[in-house]
C-alpha cells in the first residue's frame, strides 16, 4: 500500500467558520443539502452546491426555508445524512417542519448563523438572540439537541458531532454560530489520518416484509439502560409510515 506523506495527508487551511462547517459535514458523510441562500448563512450553501456533487451527494436550492427543511426531511428517511443552513428569519419559518422532525425521530442537521433582528433585521450585524428560538421555537415539550460554535475549528468540530448526536440518538440537531464566528477566519489543520469519530446509521439486518421502523435497537445510552429504535430505510423497499402523531414502533 502507497503510504500518504505528510504534505499529502495534512493540510493547513484558512477558513472562516461558515466554510469550516462544510467540512466537518462532509467529513461526518453528509450527502444531502437542500437550502435557501440568506445572509450570513449563504457561503455554506454556495460551497456545497461545489463540493456535494464531487462526493456524490446532492445539492438542492429550494423555494424557501421551509420547503428546505422538508427535503431535508424526505432524504434522511430515504437512508442519507442530511442538512441544511440559514439564519434568524429562515430558521423561524423551519419550526412547523423542526416540530416533525422531533415527533417522527427523523435524524437531520439544522445550522442556524444568527443575525439581528426581528423580522428581517440586520442581515450584516451579528447576534445571539435565537437561542431561546432553538429551545422552544416549535410548539410541544420535546428535547432538544443545541450545540454552539466560539471557534473556527469549533465550528468544524461540533458539526461532526451534530451529525454523530443526531444519527445516535434519532433527532434533529441545531447548530448555532453568530455572524463574527462565521466570517471569522482561523488557521485551522485537517488531517486525512485525524482520528475522528464518525456515528452511522443502524441499517436493517432483516427481509423487508419483517421490517419495522421504530423497533428497538443495542444502541442505547449509557447508564439508564434504555434502547433507541433503529432508523428508518425506506431504500430498503420496507412499508414505513412516519406520522406528525405519537406512534408505537410500527409507527
Amino acid at each position: 500500500m502507497k503510504r500518504k506523506n505528510q504534505s499529502q495527508s495534512r493540510k493547513e487551511a484558512l477558513l472562516q467558520g461558515n466554510e469550516a462547517i462544510v467540512e466537518g459535514a462532509l467529513r461526518a458523510g453528509c450527502r444531502f443539502f437542500a437550502g435557501y441562500p440568506i445572509t450570513p448563512a449563504t457561503e455554506i450553501s454556495e460551497m456545497l452546491s461545489a463540493r456535494l456533487p464531487q462526493e456524490d451527494g446532492t445539492f438542492i436550492q429550494m423555494e424557501d426555508e421551509i420547503a428546505s427543511l422538508g427535503a431535508v426531511i424526505g432524504a434522511s428517511l430515504a437512508g442519507v445524512k442530511a442538512m441544511t443552513a440559514t439564519s434568524g428569519p429562515g430558521f423561524s419559518l423551519m419550526q412547523e417542519n423542526l416540530g416533525f422532525a422531533a415527533i417522527a425521530e427523523v435524524p437531520c442537521v439544522i445550522v442556524n448563523v444568527m443575525r439581528g433582528g426581528p423580522s428581517t433585521g440586520l442581515p450584516t450585524l451579528p447576534s445571539q438572540s435565537d437561542v431561546m428560538q432553538a429551545r422552544w421555537g416549535t410548539h410541544g415539550d420535546h428535547p432538544v439537541i443545541a450545540l454552539c460554535a466560539s471557534t473556527v475549528r469549533e465550528c468544524y468540530d461540533i458539526t461532526i458531532r451534530a451529525f454523530n448526536l443526531s444519527e445516535k440518538f434519532r433527532t434533529p440537531v441545531i447548530v448555532l454560530v453568530d455572524e463574527v464566528v462565521a466570517h471569522m477566519r482561523e488557521k485551522i489543520v485537517l488531517s486525512d489520518d485525524e482520528q475522528v469519530e464518525i456515528v452511522d446509521r443502524i441499517k436493517p439486518t432483516v427481509p423487508p416484509e419483517w421490517y419495522i421502523p421504530y423497533e428497538d435497537n443495542p444502541r442505547g445510552v449509557s447508564g439508564d439502560g434504555q434502547l433507541w429504535r433503529g432508523l428508518p430505510i425506506p431504500c430498503h423497499r420496507a412499508h414505513a409510515r412516519h406520522p406528525g402523531l405519537p406512534h408505537d414502533e410500527t409507527g
